[in-house]
């Protein structure tokens, strides 16, 4: 079993920035991605960002690309989002992901508010 446990939201206005981070322990694997999903209210989970954790490749939506910044820390075994330049439409619960083959695991979620 995986747990991941995130953490860095909160309240923000528009333009400002958070930072995200998501601390992964339990079962370990010899190749998996990490990443990030939000989900507003009244609509459906989306992808936001992904590291690949054997070389660092990342991939984003296109709503985030350009402002927000994943990053992983192989030694503390976690990942973090640097959102800058915030939008209210970023608005939403942030959740952390771990996918290996047929392994998916979630985080709990973690509220990020942008006032505008």
């Amino acid at each position: 079993q995986v747990q991941l446990v995130e953490s860095g939201g909160g309240l923000v206005q528009a333009g400002g920035s958070l930072r995200l981070s998501c601390a992964a322990s339990g079962r370990t694997f010899s190749s998996y991605v990490m990443g990030w999903f939000r989900q507003a209210p009244g609509k459906e989970r989306e992808f936001v960002a992904a590291i690949r954790w054997n070389g660092g490749s990342t991939l984003y939506s296109d709503s985030v690309k350009g402002r927000f910044t994943i990053s992983r820390d192989v030694a503390k075994n976690t990942i973090s989002l640097q959102m800058n330049s915030l939008k209210p439409e970023d608005t939403a619960v942030y959740y952390c992901n771990l996918l290996s083959g047929s392994y998916f695991y979630w985080g709990q979620g973690t509220q990020v508010t942008v006032s505008s």
